[in-house]
């Protein structure tokens, strides 16, 4: 056996992250980029063009030794030809679904008798579902696009069609759990995380989840395995739960390292970017428990405030142990620019320290 090359399609953050880990293991890693200047692209050796060309991705794919992802939006049909050319991709073509098209989710899911809401294919008329109701595009979605609150039905009526539409839960919180699977079946879950959630985009989370009871903790970890086993995952997923009292609905699924997962680069004898690596290459899994009480991770958004470098020697002096993760993106409103990570045995501290840093970085304060 000789060390592999592993070609990640997309050269954003997540495949960014995943470059520490490959080195470390002497993997070679190459990315497919939409652009020479995305985040990924920057750090790595990439080929730049279009994820919907078979041709392209051919050519690039026949310098790896396998092909894995870092978005979701790459083409079924482009996978499929993919494979059908004797490519090795890891997720699988009809596990990656489960992530690009909400609605075979949704099948998914009760086929394996796992917590639903209620849904229904919409095409027009109307509605089984009561509203107000949740209205979601069947693919393309991500941080609250593609997803709308509908309370009539002159509303839905000036949505395009097919949608998925949910029953509106009222719910506790939301939560996500990180699961990784190798081709021979090895499986292993990280604790599950709070997200912070503010107009459909995660600003924060916490690990483990505060006043989480063990019973639950093992209930959520089970519905991941269940779903990793049933939907042939080999890789990372996110599962996104909405916690409803003390039972989950599942949200949504995310076959790929996830922002939810990101703590475990400082807060897990193994990250989710080498856990991933080690999944797709049928490697033994690493060790998922933490290292510390508690992970609290924040998200950079991007505001008006484009000086991102200036705010380290006031952070850095203020608490040395904060970690920063800069993706080198453009900044723009609303956009994940990068993270920053803080451990320790106080929660309320660390969420406080985390909350300071992030509206420092923004310009939100200046002290």
């Amino acid at each position: 056996m000789s060390f592999p090359t592993v070609g990640v399609i997309g050269a954003g953050q997540l495949a960014r992250m995943m470059v520490g880990p490959a080195t470390e293991l002497g993997i070679t890693l190459k990315l497919f980029a939409a652009d020479a200047n995305d985040s990924g692209a920057q750090v790595c050796a990439h080929t730049v063009g279009d994820y919907n060309e078979v041709q392209s991705l051919l050519s690039f794919a026949r310098s790896c030794d396998l092909i894995t992802f870092e978005h979701e939006l790459v083409p079924q049909s482009v996978i499929r030809s993919l494979e059908a050319a004797g490519v090795v991709v890891y997720p699988r073509s009809d596990s990656f679904i489960y992530s690009q098209d909400k609605l075979a989710m949704r099948e998914k899911m009760a086929k394996l008798d796992l917590p639903n809401p209620r849904f229904e294919k919409y095409s027009g008329g109307t509605p089984k579902l009561q509203f107000p109701l949740i209205a979601k595009a069947p693919s393309g979605g991500y941080d609250g696009r593609g997803v709308w609150v509908i309370n009539s039905q002159a509303e839905l009526e000036a949505l395009p069609t097919p949608l998925l539409l949910e029953e509106k839960l009222i719910f506790t919180r939301e939560i996500a759990i990180m699961v990784a699977r190798s081709p021979h079946g090895q499986a292993s879950t990280w604790s599950p995380t709070w997200t912070v959630q503010r107009d459909g985009i995660c600003t924060t989370t916490v690990t483990p989840v505060p006043e989480l009871s063990d019973e639950l903790a093992i209930t959520a970890s089970s519905i991941a395995l269940k779903i990793a086993e049933g939907i042939d995952l080999v890789g990372v997923m996110a599962v996104e739960l909405f916690q409803v009292g003390d039972e989950f609905i599942i949200n949504e699924l995310a076959l790929r390292p996830h922002n939810s997962g990101h703590w475990s680069i400082e807060g897990s004898k193994t990250s989710q970017f080498e856990q991933h690596l080690r999944a797709i290459l049928d490697l033994p899994l690493g060790d998922t428990s933490r290292t510390s009480d508690w992970a609290v991770m924040g998200n950079m958004l991007g505001g008006d405030y484009p000086d991102m470098y200036r705010p380290y020697l006031h952070l850095m002096a203020r608490n040395p142990r904060l970690k920063f993760h800069h993706y080198r993106k453009e900044v723009r409103p609303g956009r994940k620019i990068g993270h920053v990570t803080l451990l320790g045995e106080d929660l309320v501290e660390l969420m406080q320290e985390i909350d300071h840093a992030i509206d420092y970085l923004s310009g939100a304060i200046d002290e």
